[in-house]
């Protein structure tokens, strides 16, 4: 039985690199697909699967699929905090009623399950996504209305990183709107990365290392070229930890959808798994600024060109001086 309350997690996860065979899971994924294999393998044998979706607000909330149709909200990225809401309710009641679940979410988010249910089920599967920091869903829907005034119509849809134009490497976010128009824009991934936008607890996040509250951990697998070369092809390529028995078991059982290679996780290190990001100094500042005002100075300094890539890592610094003395 897995316990996380007599500490059964192993003193160092399993690594591997991972992509989904079918190149078509991969694109509609934000790495390589790993999620969509495990939760297939849930909903199949009849289970339940609980993630994060868009609403029609454009607002981040968890929800309970049964079905692909609804699961295939939960792929992508979602670089805001979902709403819970009675979701933890959901999950110990789908227990209880003895169904296979499988919940994913920050490790905060599946810490704060595991601490609700107050016991192991071995029905349940965990899956904690690596997570850089939680932006403010106050400034996401400022910068949706914003974009909505700018381009005269109402946002239809959102892709936070779109990855089939400008590849895995590159993030860059596509807004489609209801008069047709579609804008490429690096402004809210700009914010992101910056960090000013992040919520408080993030800066002092418990969660920064290679043991995860999670059965198994997901993240994008930067540094895969020398982790393995040649496997990379730019359409996504995910990390992924193995924390326990029960993660390697479920790990097991979906292995044939997935190209593997065993990795090291000395190999694997990104900052998210070993510090929490550094709060900046200037941060109280940065939120006395117009947001309107900053969004507009952040756009002109980060128009994205496809196929570039690093372009907004390397301007970050000198946009946040630029924002905060303008």
């Amino acid at each position: 039985m897995n316990n996380y309350f007599k500490n059964e997690k192993w003193d160092k996860p399993i690594t591997f690199a991972v992509k989904h065979k079918d190149i078509d899971v991969r694109m509609a994924s934000r790495s390589g697909g790993v999620f969509t294999a495990l939760t297939d393998y849930v909903l199949l044998s009849g289970g339940i699967v609980y993630g994060c979706v868009l609403d029609d607000s454009f607002s981040a909330i968890h929800i309970r699929a049964t079905e692909t149709f609804t699961r295939d909200r939960m792929r992508g990225s979602k670089y805001i905090q979902s709403e819970m809401g009675d979701v933890y309710k959901k999950v110990k009641e789908d227990l209880d009623s003895e169904k296979y679940v499988l919940f994913s979410g920050t490790s905060c988010q599946v810490s704060g399950l595991i601490g609700f249910l107050g016991k192991s089920y071995e029905n349940l599967l965990t899956i904690d996504i690596v997570c850089h920091g939680v932006p403010s869903p106050l400034v996401w829907k400022d910068y949706i209305y914003w974009q909505e005034e700018k381009n005269h119509s109402k946002v239809k849809s959102v892709d936070f990183r779109n990855k089939k134009d400008f590849g895995w490497k590159d993030h860059v976010e596509s807004i489609v709107f209801e008069n047709g128009k579609i804008i490429n824009s690096r402004v809210f991934t700009t914010l992101f990365y910056e960090h000013s936008i992040l919520r408080p607890s993030c800066y002092v996040c418990p969660y920064k290392d290679i043991i995860h509250p999670g059965n198994i951990t997901l993240a994008d697998y930067w540094g895969i070229d020398n982790a393995t070369p040649g496997f990379n092809d730019d359409k996504g390529v995910s990390l992924v930890l193995i924390n326990d028995e029960t993660g390697y078991s479920a790990f097991k059982k979906v292995s044939e959808m997935l190209d593997i290679r065993k990795t090291r996780i000395e190999d694997s290190m990104q900052p998210p798994l070993e510090t929490p990001c550094q709060k900046p100094e200037n941060r109280s500042e940065f939120w006395k600024n117009d947001i309107n005002k900053t969004f507009l100075l952040v756009e002109k300094n980060n128009k994205p060109t496809k196929g570039f890539y690093g372009k907004v890592k390397r301007k970050i610094n000198k946009l946040l001086n630029h924002i905060l003395n303008d």
